[in-house]
């Protein structure tokens, strides 16, 4: 955790720039410990143990703008690094659209930093002795034989890691947030073999702010990576065309990321974004609705505030397929004229569509086509909204998986794509920062 003594100097720290030529000022503590505990094939492999601290300062002089960290938080030392800083900026050219946010839209509700509580002082609890236990627990290389049907499992790769998170950002405009926050994270890859010697990997893994969220998960992780990567075997060809779509909650993002890119600031300043100038345009399908979810209690991702000091709030992104806004941090606005928001969405959850509340519910709605559970390289155009994406996943009819398929792509248009989704369930898995459902598409191009 930051000591009184830490932030004391951070405050000092922001005081002496200003007084020796900065006129605005950030400044941005972070203070982070990780305990990792890996596992190999049933051994413990390794121990690592993490602590980093680290000062940013933004300083404002002249009408120009520099950025700079140092990991050094003794005051004699800092005062030499923010003299050489200051002189730095003053070398660079000026650029008028760099500035604080206006304090009118600044937090003022994250004075403690546990006001989301995502601290969990159990963490403190924990030994070492504790954390080799708990990790040597999760292995199944000691009852592989139970779980080996039709395969072999041929390697089994795991991480337990606990962390503490503990930040503190503060401008000259009278700015002070804090967000602290601990993390349990289990995760597992695995190798598995058939009988023929073709081998499949896949993996699993979750994460809670909380240690008692994550217990369960730590005797589950490895095994459903297993049957994961067992799921594989006997992949068989499936004709190309265009077929219906359900693409798995895990990795449903490949979807949706590109759209929240395409609403970014920066992005649509170089116009390189294949939203520019859609804010209030019905461009998505109605059944699409993302709310950013970003004052969530309790849960993974969740932030009062983004890096510059800006209060978050809740509101629909994407509103029945109409895009709301674009996301503009102070500079952007100051280049662009656009009215700032907030930097990024922080905490995007889809709307459940359809009344599906699981996979099985979307596979059975949509009956027939192709279940996506992975990508395998590929890419997308940023500007046109193209995309190209190689998949691994499993054909279906009558609403059940038949067989795994192989070697095949999906492709299309971020615009089209959003405009033939059929059905969006509850699924979201919390762990991940993005709460994206299981998701269906229907007449998308697959091509084996």
């Amino acid at each position: 955790m930051l000591t009184d003594q830490e932030i004391a100097l951070a405050r000092a720290s922001m005081g002496f720039a200003l007084e020796h030529g900065a006129q605005k000022v950030r400044v941005t503590l972070n203070k982070s410990l990780m305990e990792l505990f890996g596992i190999l094939d049933g051994q413990l492999d390794k121990v690592t143990h993490a602590l980093d601290r680290s000062l940013q300062l933004s300083l404002f002089v002249d009408g120009r703008f520099g950025s700079f960290s140092s990991n050094r938080l003794d005051r004699e030392g800092l005062e030499r690094f923010i003299l050489g800083a200051i002189d730095t900026v003053r070398n660079l050219e000026p650029d008028a659209a760099r500035d604080l946010p206006a304090p009118g839209r600044t937090v003022r509700d994250a004075s403690t930093g546990r006001e989301l509580d995502l601290y969990d002082p159990a963490y403190e609890t924990l030994t070492s002795e504790k954390r080799r236990e708990m990790t040597l627990g999760t292995s199944v290389w000691q009852r592989k034989a139970a779980l080996e049907q039709g395969f072999k499992l041929v390697s089994e790769e795991g991480e337990y890691s606990d962390s503490l998170f503990d930040s503190v950002v503060m401008d000259s405009n009278g700015l002070f947030a804090r967000h602290t926050e601990t993390s349990f994270e289990i995760g597992y890859e695995v190798t598995v073999e058939d009988p023929e010697g073709n081998r499949y990997a896949s993996y699993w893994w979750d994460a809670t702010p909380k240690l008692e969220q994550i217990l369960p998960s730590l005797g589950t992780c490895c095994e459903r990576a297993v049957r994961r990567a067992a799921a594989q075997i006997g992949p068989q060809d499936h004709p190309g065309g265009k077929c219906d779509i359900v693409v798995d909650s895990e990795c449903a993002s490949k979807f949706l990321t590109p759209v929240l890119n395409a609403l970014g600031g920066y992005a649509v300043q170089q116009k390189n974004s294949f939203l520019l100038d859609k804010v209030g345009q019905k461009v998505f399908s109605e059944h699409l609705t993302v709310l950013d979810r970003p004052r969530s209690t309790g849960e993974t991702g969740s932030r009062l505030f983004d890096s510059e000091g800006v209060a978050t709030q809740e509101f629909p992104i994407i509103d029945k397929g109409i895009p709301t806004r674009y996301f503009v941090n102070t500079y952007i606005a100051g280049k662009t004229g656009m009215a700032p928001t907030i930097e990024d969405a922080t905490r995007p959850k889809v709307m459940p569509y359809g009344g599906c509340k699981t996979r099985d519910d979307v596979l059975r709605k949509v009956g027939k086509g192709i279940l996506i559970t992975g990508f395998n390289g590929g890419n997308s155009n940023s500007s046109t909204g193209d995309f190209s994406y190689g998949i691994e996943g499993f054909a279906f009819e009558e609403g059940r998986i038949t067989h795994p398929v192989r070697e095949m792509l999906v492709t299309g248009n971020f615009l089209d794509l959003w405009s033939r989704l059929i059905a969006v369930a509850d699924d979201a898995r919390l762990c991940m920062s993005k709460l994206i459902p299981t998701l269906a598409f229907e007449k998308i191009d697959c091509n084996g």
